[in-house]
């Protein structure tokens, strides 16, 4: 399962509640941030954006989660949703990959940047945040399920996308 969304749509928290969910209910799965994948700097001069150095760092990880037997993985980073096909590559091959766009309004994202980003940069993440968000609509193919975040709590959008996975958790949740 992808989480995708610009900055400020709340992945990472969502992210965290859905894995919370799914443990809870018994599901089996593994939470990665693929922000820190490509955590270095400065970047490979080969490797200029970390790609290179995510995929074989997610390959590297999954292997190790695999061998512990597991099948499922929270994959989340801004634009995990146009990456598909590297993260299917990382995961083997094989995998059946989901994905969700969390969406949300200038304001909100102004308002939830506002209050994480202090001093200078808040202007910076706010472009670039907007930057994201239309890259991500206009490139995201028709197999990812959007979710909107204004208005809404954790708990109600982390419900939305376990119900966008498919994956159902023994017994119910």
């Amino acid at each position: 399962m992808l989480i995708a969304g610009r900055s400020g749509s709340g992945k990472t928290a969502v992210a965290h509640e859905v894995s919370a969910r799914w443990a809870r209910s018994g599901l089996a799965h593994v939470l990665v941030d693929g922000d820190n994948l490509a955590a270095a700097h400065p970047k490979p001069p080969r490797d200029p954006h970390g790609t290179a150095l995510t995929e074989a760092n997610l390959r590297a990880l999954w292997a190790n989660y695999a061998a512990a037997g597991y099948r499922r993985v929270v994959y989340v980073n801004t634009v995990s949703v146009l990456e598909r096909e590297m993260i299917t590559r990382a995961l083997g091959g094989r995998a059946r990959v989901g994905g969700v766009l969390l969406t949300a309004s200038a304001r909100t994202i102004r308002t939830r940047l506002g209050a994480r980003e202090v001093g200078t940069e808040l202007a910076a993440h706010l472009d670039r945040s907007a930057a994201a968000a239309e890259v991500l609509d206009r490139a995201a193919g028709p197999w990812v399920v959007r979710v909107g975040t204004d208005g809404r709590t954790v708990e109600e959008v982390a419900a939305a996308v376990t119900a966008a996975s498919g994956w159902e958790p023994p017994g119910g949740e």
